[in-house]
């Protein structure tokens, strides 16, 4: 029945797809084309436009974990994965060229190997309605993914979308996450009317940490073994920024619905075909920020593999942040994950609070944000104790960022 669904879905991509962002600049996640952050070159017809920009945080990170999982025969510490850390250092440019190309290139110094490139693409503006992109950039899955990074509520993600997944076989390639992230790909997008947007494109599926082509056809569906991927929004108050929180955004009112979904054949070193679906809300009500999402993972294995069983993954959040003076934000997020699949009872709950604070006229932002991992509803102890494992019970973060 699953591999209906996902051929219906397929099939109805070429339906859901034609349009851009409303204003005819492409997004690159990091500052728009004509925004009021950083510098600008611009030809006097405005054709043309160069934008360089740069990108840096730099945080104190403190986590606690569980004693489970932990050999005190060798010294294993409590607290671990802790100290300074740089998650992104980004620089890199944007721009337009004949009114009708927009272009990006991101580096992130603080990554390594293929991550050292986030971002590399150009996107074609045919009209409002049909624009396409090519080359590597983020999936159409996920609100948490989607929001410009640095504009976040939180410092970290949801928990629910980045951590791996608990299999009941010992499979160590088969723990994919329900985030997918950047890719290499193309896509189809743009705005449908006045009130719906859409995006929809086929992606290698390998995600951030390869830039090469390395993928094959499907032995079960005799399809290239790719991500495919589309999302549709409903706007109805027109655009919704791309932001949870931007004290030169304080008079809005937009409000965001979405749903995406998408299929990546023969993931996870080719053992899985993996199903994701989600739907999201996001409103923008003056110093107001309110959103949230649910996903579904579905995880069927190749006829290769010879595990007849499949398994199903839930989570999603909900948050909350509220500009107390214009430039002080108090945050509060709600985050849960069934990690060990419905076969198992059992799911975790991750409550965390935060505060951000804008120092005027610099493009600084200090951001702070505590995370309890809790856990309810196991059949057995040993269940709970497997459950988070590799997660900290207890997260702390102070960030410091800086953008021009």
């Amino acid at each position: 029945m699953n591999k209906y669904i996902s051929a219906a879905i397929l099939g109805a991509f070429p339906f859901i797809a034609s349009a851009q962002n409303p204003d005819g600049l492409s997004d690159n996640g990091i500052v728009t084309i004509n925004g009021e952050r950083g510098l600008q070159f611009e030809s006097k017809d405005g054709d043309f436009s160069f934008k360089p920009y740069l990108l840096m945080q730099t945080s104190l990170n403190v986590n606690y974990y569980d004693d489970e999982g932990l050999d005190k025969a060798y010294n294993q510490d409590n607290v671990a994965n802790s100290g300074f850390s740089i998650p992104y250092a980004c620089l890199g440019f944007t721009g337009k060229a004949w009114s009708k190309v927009t272009y990006n290139l991101t580096i992130n110094a603080s990554a390594s190997g293929a991550k050292l490139l986030q971002q590399a693409w150009f996107d074609v503006n045919v009209n409002r309605g049909f624009s396409v992109k090519v080359g590597k950039f983020k999936t159409p899955f996920s609100h948490a993914y989607l929001t410009t990074l640095g504009e976040s509520l939180m410092p970290m993600l949801p928990t629910s979308l980045t951590a791996t997944s608990i299999m009941p076989y010992r499979l160590n390639a088969v723990t994919p996450t329900i985030g997918t992230g950047f890719d290499l790909g193309v896509e189809f997008h743009g705005m449908i009317g006045k009130y719906w947007s859409y995006e929809a494109g086929m992606f290698n599926g390998t995600g951030a940490g390869s830039n090469s082509a390395t993928k094959t056809l499907s032995d079960d569906w005799h399809i290239p073994s790719l991500l495919y991927a589309g999302r549709m929004a409903w706007m109805p108050m027109g655009v919704m920024p791309k932001t949870q929180g931007n004290p030169k955004l304080l008079h809005e009112d937009k409000f965001m619905l979405a749903g995406s979904a998408n299929i990546n054949v023969e993931a996870e070193s080719e053992s899985t075909n993996d199903q994701r679906y989600g739907i999201e809300a996001a409103w923008l009500h003056n110093r107001l920020y309110l959103g949230g999402e649910f996903y579904w993972m579905h995880v069927g294995f190749t006829e290769r593999m010879k595990i007849d069983e499949s398994f199903d993954y839930k989570g999603g959040y909900v948050q909350a942040g509220y500009f107390v003076s214009p430039q002080v934000q108090v945050t509060a997020r709600y985050d849960f994950l069934d990690r060990n699949s419905s076969s198992k009872d059992g799911c975790l709950n991750m409550p965390a609070v935060g505060c951000n604070y804008f120092i005027k006229d610099t493009g600084l932002k200090l951001s702070a944000m505590y995370q309890f991992i809790g856990r309810t509803g196991h059949a057995t102890q040993i269940d709970r104790d497997n459950d988070d494992l590799g997660i900290a019970k207890h997260s702390g973060m102070i960030m410091l960022q800086y953008a021009f």
